[in-house]
């Protein structure tokens, strides 16, 4: 969940689900990476879903989490309002995603579903964190 819309992501890309972490901001880094968090000794860049999103921040409850994974240069922590289920589409829910203009391949969405009370939007893992991978990297010679 981030604000009151259900979000998935495909179970592959699922590393993990964790309780946040100390982060540690990073320079320069895009609006939505809030920094780096130590995760059992890896350095994993943090992304706020909500700032991605074009969501206001909110501060952290009991129920934020991260999840954690798989980007295009290693892990990545997406930051989470909350967690409610593993989420099994029924066949023929899938929905077209509307194009609603140039921004659409920025918007990291791959699919949309229907189900009871809603739509649930699968979060496309390699746009969503595009750039937040390298950040956990440091240049040769530093």
């Amino acid at each position: 969940m981030v604000d009151a819309v259900h979000y998935a992501v495909a179970i592959e890309s699922v590393r993990e689900i964790i309780n946040p972490l100390p982060i540690v901001p990073l320079p320069h880094a895009p609006v939505a990476v809030l920094g780096l968090a130590d995760h059992r000794g890896e350095a994993i860049p943090i992304v706020d879903l909500r700032s991605r999103l074009g969501l206001p921040k909110t501060p952290p409850t009991r129920r934020t989490k991260w999840i954690l994974v798989m980007g295009n240069k290693g892990p990545v922590g997406l930051v989470v309002d909350g967690v409610t289920e593993v989420f099994g589409p029924a066949e023929g829910a899938e929905r077209a995603i509307p194009e609603l203009g140039l921004g659409d391949r920025a918007r990291g969405l791959s699919a949309v579903f229907g189900r009871e009370g809603g739509l649930v939007y699968v979060i496309d893992v390699p746009r969503m964190t595009a750039g937040a991978g390298s950040l956990a990297t440091l240049p040769e010679g530093m």
